[in-house]
This record gives structure tokens, C-alpha cells and sequence, in this order.
């Protein structure tokens, strides 16, 4: 399929999706839909609730709060268009739209490394700092800091997209995926696509590598620190306050180094697209239960929010 031309160039894409039975179909819809009305609700209270609990205005709980509000944006990108494609069995997008997803999705991937690396550091300066945690770690800190993830994310999409958005696509214009990615979008033209290659993967390497590092980092300075703690109640108390957010890490970034690091080791398996749900819908879905959930103070805000009550905790130290 050739699509229509505009000007020797395509004017829209197919996405290929998850081409199975009509039976089979029905149920991916109600399983994707159930799980995207799940993750906006889940993220949606987690952002209220850190919103309007003054207790927990602190850092951990600032860049909690940009996460979920990422998380519902990261979800909005991908999986409506996949549940208007169950529905409609229209899987047309425009070329403007194509580039437009592609361009917030590759921006909101990217923060979330970031992100992901800077909870990692405060996380290291509540541990390995605690008496020096409040001056190492202020809220004017931890403002720049969240916007300088936005801002970096958002900086190496559109640097990103300048140089995909300059190839030509002359057909075919069939996605293998359910929604438009760098990997399959490269596959497609008709240029010569080693320049945007080479920018995706050194900007890859920036995005991803680097805040990799520095949570490895952040974690072999938590270990050593929780390992001269000389108790084992001590050690388990410290180590509790890391596990979630290092589940979230081994999740996201495993996922997101197979597809991105090595942008050509996708070509020829059809199994990205698992991957790929594993980051785009399912980790946004687990990352309030894993992560937020899991702690007293979040889940007793989240409590009182929900049952209408005025009175909040006092503030306690991290």
C-alpha cells in the first residue's frame, strides 16, 4: 500500500497494530481499555493527592508527583489511537500526526530517564547524607532539577525530530507497530537515513546511558552505605525506602535499552511491540502500585483525599 502521495511523499502511514481475530481483538480493546482508565485514575489521585497534601510538599514526593504526571501523559500518547484502531479499524494516521506522537513520545521517554536518575540521587543524599539531606536537597534544587529533566527531554525530541523529519518517505507506508516509533519510521524511507541514525544514537546514548549511570552510581554508594548500618532492622528500613523505585528503574530501562540503545536490533523481530507495551502501557500502569502506593504516608493522604477529609499528618522527617 502506497498510501496517498503528497507531492512524491507520503501523506499518511498504517500502523499494523495487533492484527489478530475479531474475538481476539474484542478482548485486547477491553484489556487496554481497562488498563488505561486504571492508570489515569491511579496517577491522576497519586498527583492530587501530593498536590494537596502540605506534608508532602518535599522533594521525594515533588518528583513522585512529576512522574505520575508523566505517566498520564505517557499513556494519552500511545494507547488511544490503538483503541479508536480496535473499534474503527481505521489504523490511518496522517504524516503531521505521525511526527507529532513521535515527537511527544520520544520527549516524555527521554524525561523519564532523567527523571528516573535524579529520584535515584535523592534517594542517595537521604541515605547516605540524612543530616545534611535538607540543605543538600532544597525544594529550589529540586525545582531545577525536575525542569531540567522537562527541558532535556524535551530538547533531544527536537533534535531528534529536525533530522527524522527532514528523510523522505516515498512507500510503503506500513508501520509494523501500533504507534509511530523511531526504529520503524527510519526502516521506511527512501533517503539516506545514516545522519538521523547516528543522531538517534548518540542522543540515546546521552538520554539514556548517562542517567543510567548515575543511578548505578547512586545505588553502589546506597549499598555501600546500607552495608556499614549494623543492624539488620537498620539495613531493611534504609534499603525499603529504594525498592520500588529501583523495580521501576530495572523495568523501564531494560525495556527501553533493548528497543532504543540498538535502534536496528528491532528490524526483524516482531516482538518490539511487546517491548514495547511493557514501557508505553504497562509500567505507567504499575508505577503508582509499585512505587507510590507502597508508602504509608502517600497511602494515608490518598485516604483522607479520597473520604473527603480536611485534616492533614505533620510533617515527618523522610
Amino acid at each position: 500500500m502506497m498510501g496517498n502521495l503528497s507531492g512524491g511523499h507520503i501523506a499518511e502511514f498504517i500502523l499494523v497494530g495487533f492484527p489478530t481475530s475479531p474475538p481476539l481483538q474484542l478482548l485486547l480493546f477491553v484489556l487496554f481499555f481497562a488498563i488505561y482508565l486504571l492508570t489515569l485514575l491511579e496517577n491522576a489521585l497519586i498527583v492530587s493527592t501530593i498536590w494537596l497534601t502540605p506534608s508532602l510538599h518535599r522533594p521525594m514526593y515533588f518528583f513522585l508527583g512529576h512522574l505520575s504526571f508523566l505517566e498520564l501523559w505517557y499513556i494519552n500518547v500511545t494507547v488511544p489511537r490503538l483503541l479508536g484502531a480496535f473499534l474503527t479499524q481505521d489504523r490511518r494516521v496522517s504524516y503531521v500526526g505521525c511526527m507529532t506522537q513521535l515527537y511527544f513520545f520520544i520527549a516524555l521517554a527521554c524525561t523519564e530517564c532523567v527523571l528516573l536518575a535524579v529520584m535515584a540521587y535523592d534517594r542517595y543524599l537521604a541515605i547516605c547524607e540524612p543530616l545534611r539531606y535538607p540543605s543538600l536537597m532544597p525544594s529550589s534544587l529540586a525545582i531545577r532539577l525536575a525542569a531540567s529533566s522537562w527541558g532535556g527531554g524535551f530538547f533531544s525530541s527536537m533534535m531528534k525530530l529536525l533530522f527524522i523529519s527532514r528523510l523522505s518517505y516515498c512507500g510503503p507506508n506500513i508501520i509494523n507497530h501500533f504507534f509511530c516509533d523511531i526504529s520503524p519510521l527510519l526502516n521506511l524511507t527512501c533517503s539516506d537515513k545514516e545522519q538521523a541514525e547516528l543522531v538517534d544514537f548518540l542522543l540515546a546514548l546521552v538520554m539514556i546511558l548517562l542517567p543510567l549511570l548515575a543511578v548505578a552510581s547512586s545505588y553502589a554508594a546506597i549499598i555501600a552505605t546500607i552495608l556499614r548500618i549494623p543492624t539488620a532492622q537498620g539495613r531493611h528500613k534504609a534499603f525499603s525506602t529504594c525498592t520500588s523505585h529501583l523495580a521501576v528503574v530495572v523495568i523501564y530501562y531494560s525495556s527501553t535499552l533493548f528497543t532504543y540503545a540498538r535502534p536496528r536490533a528491532m528490524y526483524t523481530f516482531n516482538h518490539n511491540k511487546i517491548i514495547s507495551v511493557l514501557y508505553t502501557v504497562i509500567v505507567p500502569f504499575l508505577n503508582p502500585a509499585i512505587y507510590c502506593l507502597r508508602n504509608k504516608e502517600v497511602k494515608d493522604a490518598l485516604r483522607k483525599l479520597v473520604l473527603g477529609r480536611c485534616h492533614y499528618p505533620s510533617d515527618v522527617p523522610d
